[in-house]
């Protein structure tokens, strides 16, 4: 079985992000790996440690994703492929789900597996729109992944439960983060890591065109601040006293009695 995943750099959303005149403020900012991409690769590692199956990671950007890919080296993927290419700076789903669509062709793989969605956008379509244009068979929101002869057995999170879908390979999945905790890189994997060989392409090379590829269906136009909540009220006496006051704040304030 060959296992195809992919990995987005994302701004770290743990730190503080300056906004101003609509747009991020670049200084200081760090970056990591897209968290539900972190599943999916910690997915497709166990894939391969228990069905013996061939890893190749994917990852679209500038110089630094590089950086990405060596960690998901270490965390025991085996091949990665990184795209650079200018055209791609204001790439949407569409426009990185053309991409992947040729790196899969390329590739001839049985199993695609992508994060539920990006932290930075939340759109939670690539995987979806390249099985599409793949024509594969694909199952979102996955939190198990069983390897069964010729096909796959998932279950996701429905509306309603969990889900249990059989699917002939190859297929498309998106993870969840509730399918595995991501494995911590051992310090062996990491310095055997910076030794790995990263195939570099740009649109050229991976036998597109810019006019293939297309144009971006989506935009960003502004970045806003989060409206802060104001600090809440602290009552203190007994419960008559404080069920009054309440009572009368929701009467007479927030006029929702």
């Amino acid at each position: 079985m060959k296992i195809l995943t992919t990995v987005k750099k994302v701004v770290d959303v743990e730190l503080n992000i300056h906004i101003d005149n609509g747009a991020i403020i670049e200084d200081g900012l760090q970056y990591v790996i897209n968290a539900w991409d972190e599943n999916a690769v910690e997915a497709a590692v166990q894939l391969k440690e228990n069905n013996n199956a061939e890893t190749t990671l994917v990852s679209i950007g500038g110089g630094d994703n590089t950086d990405m890919i060596r960690k998901c080296y270490a965390m025991g993927i085996e091949n990665g492929i990184h795209i650079d290419d200018p055209c791609l700076v204001a790439a949407d789903s569409f426009v990185y789900a053309k991409v992947l669509q040729k790196v899969y062709e390329a590739g001839d793989y049985d199993l695609v597996i992508t994060g539920k969605q990006a932290q930075d956008t939340d759109s939670g379509q690539t995987g979806i729109i390249l099985s599409e244009y793949l024509g594969l068979p694909c199952v979102s929101n996955v939190i198990a992944i069983e390897v069964m002869d010729q096909h796959i057995k998932v279950s996701r999170l429905g509306d309603s439960g969990t889900e249990i879908v059989e699917l002939e390979l190859p297929a498309v999945v998106t993870v969840s983060d509730s399918i595995n905790e991501p494995r911590l890189p051992a310090m062996r994997g990491i310095m055997m890591a910076k030794k790995k060989k990263i195939q570099v392409m740009d649109l050229a090379q991976l036998g597109m065109t810019p006019d293939e590829v297309g144009n971006a269906k989506s935009e960003i136009t502004e970045f806003m601040k989060s409206e802060t909540r104001e600090a809440g009220q602290k009552f203190e006496g007994d419960a008559a006293q404080i069920t009054a006051q309440v009572v009368n704040l929701l009467t007479n304030e927030a006029k929702v009695l």
